[in-house]
């Protein structure tokens, strides 16, 4: 924690925490406050190769559209055909305006609602922490030999500070989103997995303003989260930081490559 931030009282950091806009995938605010090491394959410029050599791309659930346009900037050559889908309308909104200079269309669609495409309309299926992949749904706008990307947040990711707040998780809980399982899940749908990575990564919190802001925007992970239900346990943590320092986590991501058989 900085010196500032250091003698700032818990209320002031938790009103800060709890007043940044949580719209779109734009992680900067967090600069200073938290961080988060990177995934040594860097999912967002190997995006940037893989587009410079497809016709028609599809970025599930894009967030704000922030690493899909990041990837669209340092393409070498743009698709011909760009859609990208979001659920969540506020998302929607700053997805179409960042996207649209870059001629994508941006498509409402609910997560868990069916693709709204054809069968076999795209070479390129792209995703970056998708809630959950639809494999049978991403197989079916694949065309023959079209490929799956994506980078996934895995299991038991951050649950330090899940179980921070909400205690022991079952194993069901914790082996959610394995990689392993999911593998299984995309050849169940007809994808042969050509490349499966996974990594553990850690993660700190240097203030109670930046533990507060995530859980305001990474929804899941405490689900119900206000600062009024878990006031007692944010007022620990705060006394927990500036005593010993950050609060280390952990996310686990993995990267998926998948092909549909020509």
């Amino acid at each position: 924690m900085t010196a500032d931030r250091q003698h700032r009282s818990f209320e002031d950091l938790v009103a800060e925490g709890a007043a940044v806009p949580t719209e779109g995938w734009d992680f900067s605010w967090f600069e200073g406050r938290a961080t988060e090491a990177r995934p040594s394959w860097g999912y967002a410029v190997s995006t940037a190769g893989r587009l410079s050599g497809a016709h028609a791309v599809l970025d599930v659930q894009t967030g704000g559209g922030e690493v899909l346009g990041f990837a669209l900037g340092r393409a070498g050559r743009r698709p011909a055909l760009l859609a990208a889908t979001e659920g969540w309308p506020p998302n929607v909104t700053k997805a179409t305006e960042l996207l649209r200079p870059h001629g994508v269309v941006v498509v409402a669609s609910a997560e868990d609602a069916p693709l709204p495409f054809a069968d076999g309309a795209f070479g390129l299926v792209v995703s970056r922490h998708p809630v959950r992949p639809h494999w049978e749904e991403i197989a079916r706008v694949l065309g023959p030999g079209g490929t799956y990307f994506a980078q996934h947040v895995g299991p038991a990711s951050v649950f330090e500070l899940v179980e921070y707040f909400l205690g022991p998780q079952p194993e069901e809980s914790r082996g959610a989103r394995h990689p392993d399982r999911e593998r299984a899940d995309a050849e169940a749908a007809g994808l042969e997995v050509v490349d499966l990575r996974a990594e553990r990564l850690r993660v700190e919190f240097h203030d109670i303003g930046a533990v507060v802001h995530f859980l305001r925007k990474v929804i899941w992970m405490v689900p119900g989260f206000t600062v009024e239900a878990y006031e007692q346990r944010l007022r620990e943590l705060h006394e927990r930081i500036r005593r010993e320092g950050p609060f280390v986590a952990h996310s686990t991501r993995h990267l998926v490559e998948a092909r549909k058989p020509g």
